[in-house]
C-alpha cells in the first residue's frame, strides 16, 4: 500500500523536467524552416517555373500497344493487339510487369474505369522507354525504375 501512495505522490515515470525538454528557440527554428520550405514551393508554383526533373522530349522510334495480366504472385502475361500471349513470364521473371500491371489495376480501379484495357510501350530516339494508359492517363518513364526493370519491356517491345 505504501508504495502505491508513493506513486501517487511522486506520479507517473514519463513526466520530465524543464532541462530534458526540447528548447523552444529549437522548435522556433524548425517551424521557421518548414515556413521557409512551404514559402518557396509556393513560390516556384505561382511564378510558373517550368518543372525541372522531367525526362528529355524525344521522337518515337517504336511503339506497341500491349495488353498486361498478373498476380499477386509475380508471375505475368502479356498480349499484343490481336490477344497473343507474346510473353507468359514466372514470378521470377514477371515480377517488374507484374508490380506495373498492379499500379495499372490501382489507377484503373481509382478512375473506375475497365481494368482489361490496353496500355502503349513507346521507345525513343533518345534510348528511352515509357508506357502510357490511354484510359486513365497514367505513364510513366521506365528508365527511371532501373535497366534490368527497363529491359523487361524492351523485350517486349522486340516481339
Amino acid at each position: 500500500m505504501e508504495d502505491l501512495q508513493t506513486l501517487r505522490q511522486e506520479g507517473p515515470g514519463y513526466r520530465h523536467s524543464p532541462e530534458e525538454l526540447v528548447p523552444k528557440a529549437m522548435i522556433r527554428l524548425l517551424l521557421g524552416i518548414v515556413g521557409l520550405c512551404l514559402l518557396m514551393v509556393s513560390a516556384h508554383v505561382w511564378t510558373g517555373a517550368p518543372k525541372q526533373s522531367t525526362p528529355p522530349v524525344s521522337g518515337v522510334v517504336k511503339e506497341v500497344v500491349l495488353f498486361l495480366e498478373g498476380d499477386m504472385s509475380g508471375a505475368a502475361r502479356v498480349l499484343d493487339s490481336t490477344g497473343t500471349v507474346i510473353a507468359d513470364l514466372s514470378p521470377e521473371e514477371g515480377g517488374f510487369v507484374s508490380g506495373v500491371w498492379r499500379v495499372l489495376q490501382r489507377e484503373r480501379t481509382n478512375a473506375r474505369v475497365d481494368l482489361n484495357g490496353p496500355v502503349r510501350v513507346t521507345a525513343t530516339e533518345n534510348g528511352r522507354m515509357a508506357i502510357f494508359d490511354p484510359s486513365t492517363g497514367w505513364g510513366a518513364d521506365l528508365m527511371g525504375f532501373g535497366q534490368d526493370n527497363a529491359a523487361a519491356f524492351a523485350k517486349l517491345l522486340l516481339n
